[in-house]
């Protein structure tokens, strides 16, 4: 028990302990874009990320399917 309490249970602890004083809310400022003033607020670009994930999808299916051929 004293191992558990000094190899998991205290460093965790310490982490939250850390984490929660370092994470501070940003106040507020001044400056930037107002809402209205962007052409289209709405556009998301879609690019490198979603076609990487979808190269990647199609990827682990080939494979999960191959492998489930030389299985059967």
């Amino acid at each position: 028990m004293k191992s558990f309490l000094l190899n998991n249970f205290l460093p965790s602890v310490f982490i939250v302990l850390v984490a929660t004083s370092v994470a501070v809310a940003q106040g507020p400022v001044t400056g930037g874009p107002t809402p209205g003033t962007t052409p289209d607020p709405t556009a998301v670009p879609i690019d490198g990320g979603v076609s990487l994930l979808l190269a990647g999808g199609v990827a682990y299916g080939l494979r999960h399917l191959r492998s489930r051929r030389r299985n059967a």
